[in-house]
């Protein structure tokens, strides 16, 4: 068994990662920190999770005790973390805020990999530290890949991301309150979202020299969980092509799809797959791509890529039926 620790264990997606872990079949949750909740019944905090997990928050970091711990930190605290604690050399960490995905310039051998499954599975195997995408990066990134790798596109690649209100975490704030939100919607972050930056270091690792800009306007929902992405970009390539090397990049993707009718969101919503789906107009290509921003987009991925790195089968814990009604 995986022995886990869970810090930052009481927000959307330390929720959500004790959902999949009591359910996975070679894991155990060792302990799930959170300093406010210490003591608490999970269940209390989680309370999907009533009847499933008699689990305590725990105050404790017992480090010594575990295989592998999920950093659930707000963006920015998991390197200050690090900084004020050790943990022994043997443990993995999975990192799923956005402290380390960029691999600062100049800095050789960087240790953090970047554990997008789709094209770092085998890197992901052989890492100790590994920082999971962003839940933007991850279906902007998914429906650029193929395009990238095999240079069907040129120029600026135009970029509308529409994402659920868990996006945005669990503490209430003045653009996430139910009032605000519901029938409701906004853009946010225009053209200076921070996922740019590790989808603009994934464009450059597939097509070096890459000249074109990724102009991506974010947009808040008024739905709870999703991502549905829509981009364009010029391609001379017939929309045949197209589809064969989509169909060819992603044949063997554990959680990925490639289809051939335009998809919803409710296809992926509650599970860890992402279906993507290409059309062609005139000489620009549309790419289409959803998935659940909570699970293919953070938790889910997470433990996908545990499983890579501790030789289990990927799909493991991870087999969700989606939510369609």
């Amino acid at each position: 068994m995986i022995r886990v620790g869970i810090l930052g264990a009481a927000g959307y997606t330390g929720g959500e990662l004790i959902r999949l872990l009591l359910n996975h079949p070679e894991a155990e949750i060792v302990f799930a920190n959170s300093e406010s909740n210490a003591g608490n019944l999970v269940a209390d905090v989680h309370e999907g999770l009533t009847g499933e997990t008699e689990l305590r928050f725990s105050s404790e970091l017992p480090f010594e005790q575990v295989d592998v711990v999920f950093f659930c930190f707000g963006h920015g605290k998991s390197e200050a973390f690090l900084r004020e604690h050790s943990i022994p050399e043997r443990v993995k960490i999975i990192d799923l805020a956005q402290d380390f995905r960029v691999c600062p310039q100049g800095v050789e051998n960087f240790p953090w990999t970047y554990g997008l499954p789709e094209i770092h599975r085998e890197a992901t195997r052989d890492c100790r530290l590994l920082a999971n995408p962003g839940c933007f990066a991850t279906c902007i990134q998914l429906a650029l890949l193929p395009a990238l790798k095999e240079n069907l596109i040129s120029g600026d690649i135009h970029v509308n991301g529409i994402t659920g209100s868990t996006g945005a975490g669990q503490k209430p704030g003045a653009t996430t309150h139910f009032s605000w939100r519901n029938d409701n919607i906004s853009v946010y972050k225009t053209f200076t979202h921070q996922h740019l930056l590790e989808i603009n270091q994934t464009v450059q690792e597939l097509h070096p020299g890459y000249d074109g800009r990724v102009l991506f306007i974010p947009q808040r929902g008024c739905f709870t969980r999703g991502i549905f992405v829509t981009a364009y970009a010029t391609c001379n390539k017939s929309i045949d092509e197209v589809q064969q090397v989509y169909s060819d990049f992603y044949r063997d993707a554990a959680f990925t799809h490639f289809v051939t009718k335009s998809p919803d969101m409710k296809q992926v919503v509650n599970t860890n797959k992402a279906v993507v789906y290409v059309e062609r107009f005139d000489d620009q290509l549309l790419m289409i791509s959803c998935i659940d921003n909570l699970l293919k987009g953070a938790v889910g991925q997470a433990v996908q890529n545990m499983n890579l790195m501790f030789g289990l089968e990927e799909t493991m814990g991870l087999n969700l039926k989606a939510s369609a009604f």
